[in-house]
C-alpha cells in the first residue's frame, strides 16, 4: 500500500523526515557458535534515533510543518511504530524482501546502503521533497553511519554529522525564511556552531534531548491506525543483489612485482641486488605551492613508479599516459 498525502495539507508546508532504525537493543549471542537470538520484546528505538525523532517534532512545530517517520523493518517493528505515530507523525514502514519468508535480517545488514537510501527516497516521494531529514548518528546493529551520506547524495542536500544540538531559526533575509542552527561535537571538548542550508540531512547523537511521551488520545488513536507499507525495497531486493563484495577485512598488501633474476654468482651480491640496498632511492619530494590536482598527480606518479598503482596519470601538458602494471 502506497502512502497517500493528506490533501488538506498545502504543498508549501515544510516536510521534516525522521529515518528510524528499530532493532533489538538486547540481543542474545551464543558464546559457542555466535548464533544471535532476537527478542521481540527488546525491540525499540536507540537513544540516537529517539533524539533525532524528538528534534524532528520540535523543528516541525517551529516551522508549522509535517513530520514523516520512515523505517525499514519487518512486521515485528509495528508496535514501536505505533508509539511513534501516537506523537502525531505519519509513519511509513519499508519491508525487505518477501515477508512471507520472514525478515532477512542478515541480508539487510550485508546489503548495499546506497540501495537502501534510494528505497527510502522512493518511499518519501508521495509526500514531496523533504526540507530536512534527521537520522541517528549510527545504529546498534549495522553501525556504519553511512546511510545519511547516501541520503544526502540521493536528495542533493547538504549534510551535517555528529550534531548534539539543533535549533530552528530564521534566516538573515527575513522572518519568513527557514534556517537551521546546529552544534556539533569536536575532539578535545570543542564545539562547532554551523548554519546549515536547506534542504539538509543531519545525523544527531543521543545528547541533550529525550523523546516526549505521547498523549493518551494519541496512543488510543494510533492503536487502530493502519501502518503504511511501501515495498520499494522489496522489489529492489527481488531484482537481485547490488555490486557489493562482502568479505573479511584485512590490511593492505601491495601487489607482487616481478623482478629479473640476479646474475651474480656471489649469494651476498644476489641478495643486495634483490633487496635494492645498493640502488639509489628517490629523494623526498616537496610540492609547494601546489593545488590539489597537481599534488594528486605527483602522488599517483610515485605509486605508479613503485608498482602500487596501475592506473593512469597526466603529464605537464595534460596528456594521459598509462601507468606501469
Amino acid at each position: 500500500m502506497r502512502p497517500v498525502p493528506d490533501p488538506d495539507v498545502t504543498a508549501s508546508a515544510p516536510l521534516v523526515v525522521a529515518c528510524l532504525r528499530i532493532s533489538d537493543l538486547r540481543p542474545m549471542v551464543d558464546p559457542l557458535d555466535g548464533t544471535i537470538t532476537r527478542d521481540r520484546l527488546g525491540v525499540g528505538l536507540t537513544p540516537a534515533d529517539a533524539a533525532g525523532f524528538e528534534h524532528a517534532l520540535r523543528i516541525a512545530e517551529a516551522w508549522s510543518g509535517r513530520v514523516v517517520a520512515v523505517c525499514v523493518g519487518p512486521r515485528s517493528v509495528e508496535p514501536v511504530l505505533r508509539e511513534v505515530a501516537a506523537t502525531g507523525a505519519l509513519v511509513v514502514r519499508v519491508p525487505l524482501g518477501d515477508e512471507a519468508d520472514g525478515h532477512h535480517y542478515v541480508d539487510e545488514l550485508a546489503g548495499d546502503e546506497r540501495g537502501l537510501a534510494r528505497a527510502l527516497v522512493a518511499a518519501l516521494a508521495p509526500f514531496g521533497r523533504p526540507d530536512l531529514v534527521l537520522c541517528g548518528d549510527r545504529s546498534v546493529d549495522r553501525g556504519t553511519g553511512a546511510l545519511p551520506a547516501y541520503l544526502a547524495h540521493e536528495l542533493g542536500a547538504a549534510q551535517a554529522l555528529g550534531l548534539v544540538s539543533i535549533e530552528a531559526g530564521n534566516g538573515k533575509s527575513g522572518a519568513g525564511e527557514r534556517s537551521l542552527l546546529v552544534e556539533r561535537r569536536l575532539d578535545g571538548g570543542w564545539r562547532e556552531r554551523l548554519r546549515v542550508p536547506l534542504p539538509a540531512v543531519c545525523s544527531v547523537e543521543a545528547a541533550g534531548v529525550r523523546l516526549r511521551r505521547a498523549s493518551l488520545a494519541g496512543a488510543l488513536d494510533a492503536a487502530d491506525r493502519p501502518i503504511t507499507v511501501d515495498r520499494s525495497l522489496a522489489a529492489q531486493s527481488a531484482a537481485g543483489p547490488g555490486p557489493v563484495h562482502i568479505g573479511a577485512p584485512h590490511p593492505f598488501r601491495p601487489r607482487t612485482r616481478i623482478l629479473p633474476a640476479p646474475h651474480d654468482a656471489d649469494p651476498r651480491l644476489r641478495l643486495l641486488s634483490l633487496t635494492g640496498a645498493l640502488v639509489a632511492h628517490d629523494p623526498p619530494t616537496v610540492v609547494h605551492p601546489a593545488d590539489a590536482a597537481e599534488a594528486a598527480d605527483v602522488f599517483l606518479d610515485f605509486l605508479t613508479r613503485h608498482g602500487y598503482f596501475g592506473g593512469t596519470s597526466a603529464d605537464d601538458d595534460g596528456n594521459i599516459r598509462d601507468g606501469e602494471p
